[in-house]
């Protein structure tokens, strides 16, 4: 039987279903409008937006100028004078309303994430229930995370696409629990119509909430340098991420800007290659987009043959394709570790530094090839990249020094702990890194020397649910930690004079995150 789209799963079914639910987010042409001064409206000049997984067009984009977003801005001030002074218990019925409201649409949340961003379904519904989870924890936590604390002002949200309501949506959702207006970007990559459902849930429940379309560079004075945004919260590349912390140097201004670093697993007189290879396997989940993928092996060279008996096994059992296709109508959605990439650009981008990097002199362990079968015939597949891995990457090859966001591996082969934690320390900071090694001193040794924010041995590291804080050292983060307690900090005033644990320029490290 040939292959199709899962039944309920082709994208104008999906649209159709979105716009039922949510009429008023969308115009009479059917496009997506912004949140702006409480309403939806305003469409903006539409930006064409395709999807990944197989290059078709999914809608267009509602862009604002500077001057709209300013108004938005201008507006979610106000509301915040009127939301602040609403007690707590109120706003957590209207929070946890909300969350009804999100488990009611999951289902259509996760196909929505398949189309926009290219999630397999299973990792779409883990985005979602992550959300939903971790804002019930909070619900159930945040009251004495208040005591003698008050709102903060307007929060703004700019974030990357790859997790549109794990890290955005559960954002948003405590900071209006906290007692603030929020203001967000949708990210221009992938995420619109996901968030613009819910969003409009948000709004119906009556959180204040606003959601804007447009340009980062563009939006700036009016999402970021506005005196009436209170705190800014980034997630997204280092060279915005640099741009953004010099203009907030000098201003009386909260943020937290969580950037990219190169997350590295050292290996040192290890031996227990099997639980490796299910680590390394489950690494590559969503394709390595995520900010907490480790993406550079630093292995001990009497190792490295017993690491390539586990790596490249575990690489090439991987398996990649069209998220959504399925051999009958009665079959269940393909289990995969990855779909497309976020674009065809991205696709191309870490092509040419892999080029440059073998050009350069690194050694090409592995690249794979995509199975026709995991696609219909004749589709578009260049946003589809298999995993790749190189060896002794130079100095000089962007690849060294830089992360690819992507399933590209680099591998290092050193002979002396020196060199390893030299080699792990690469990127000036980073979030999380590992230590795979059966010596409790050399765990010991490598943990206090690397510029991590958080270590794990013979373990992965993520970025943490509820009260696990979470922040990065070096140029990986710039300001307030967040995770549990922190992040009701972070947007909310306390005594006069209070420090922030956090990544700032008179740097203060929590000492119980490592």
């Amino acid at each position: 039987m040939a292959k199709m789209i899962a039944p309920g799963h082709a994208w104008p079914d999906l649209f159709g279903e979105l716009r039922a639910a949510v009429p008023e987010a969308f115009g009479a042409d059917g496009h997506a409008l912004n949140l702006i001064e409480g309403d939806w409206g305003y469409p903006g000049h539409g930006k064409h937006y395709a999807t990944p997984v197989d290059g078709n067009e999914l809608g267009r984009i509602p862009m604002i100028d500077l001057d709209l977003a300013k108004r938005a801005v201008r507006f979610a001030a106000h509301e915040h004078a009127r939301w602040s002074l609403i007690d707590l218990d109120e706003r957590k019925v209207r929070v946890a309303a909300c969350l009804d409201q999100l488990r009611a649409h999951r289902e259509l949340i996760a196909r929505l994430l398949m189309w926009e961003i290219g999630k397999p379904y299973a990792l779409a519904c883990d985005d979602i229930d992550r959300c939903i989870s971790g804002v019930e924890w909070y619900l159930g936590a945040i009251e004495p995370m208040l005591a003698g604390r008050s709102p903060l002002g307007v929060i703004s949200n700019i974030a990357s696409w790859n997790y549109p309501y794990s890290v955005l949506m559960h954002s948003v959702l405590v900071q209006a629990l906290a007692g603030n207006a929020v203001i967000a970007k949708t990210p221009t990559d992938g995420g619109i119509f996901s968030l613009t459902l819910g969003f409009a849930l948000a709004r119906r429940v009556g959180l204040p909430v606003s959601l804007v379309s447009g340009s980062g560079g563009l939006l700036s004075d009016a999402l970021v340098r506005n005196p009436d945004v209170a705190c800014l919260a980034f997630v997204g590349g280092k060279s915005n991420g640099r741009d953004i912390a010099a203009s907030l140097y000098d201003r009386e201004k909260r943020y937290m800007l969580e950037m990219e670093g190169v997350n590295c697993y050292g290996i040192w007189d290890f031996s227990d290659w099997p639980t490796l290879a299910a680590q390394i396997k489950k690494g590559f989940a969503y394709g390595k987009q995520r900010c907490t993928a480790y993406i550079r092996f630093i292995v001990q060279r009497r190792l490295f043959p017993k690491f390539l008996d586990t790596y490249l096994p575990a690489v090439k059992a991987l398996k990649i394709g069209h998220p959504l296709l399925v051999d009958g109508p009665e079959d269940a959605l393909p289990t995969l570790d990855f779909g497309p990439l976020i674009n065809s650009r991205k696709v191309e981008e870490l092509r040419v530094m892999y080029s440059e990097a073998v050009g350069l002199g690194a050694i090409s362990l592995f690249e794979g090839e995509l199975d026709p079968a995991r696609f219909l015939p004749g589709q578009d597949i260049s946003a589809y990249l298999t995993p790749i891995a190189l060896l002794n990457v130079p100095r000089n090859a962007r690849l060294h020094h830089n992360e690819p966001f992507g399933p590209v591996d680099t591998i290092v082969v050193v002979d002396r702990i020196e060199e390893l934690v030299s080699e792990m320390n690469i990127s000036n900071g980073n979030l999380v890194s590992s230590i795979a090694t059966d010596d409790p001193e050399i765990a010991r040794m490598v943990t206090g020397e690397l510029r991590s924010f958080k270590v794990g041995v013979n373990q992965v590291r993520s970025r943490g649910d509820r009260e696990e804080v979470f922040g990065g050292m070096g140029a990986s983060w710039k300001g307030c930690f967040v995770g549990g307690t922190y992040l009701v900090q972070s947007v909310t005033r306390g005594a006069d004079g209070e420090r922030f644990f956090g990544n700032f320029p008179d740097y203060t490290l929590l000492p119980e995150t490592r």
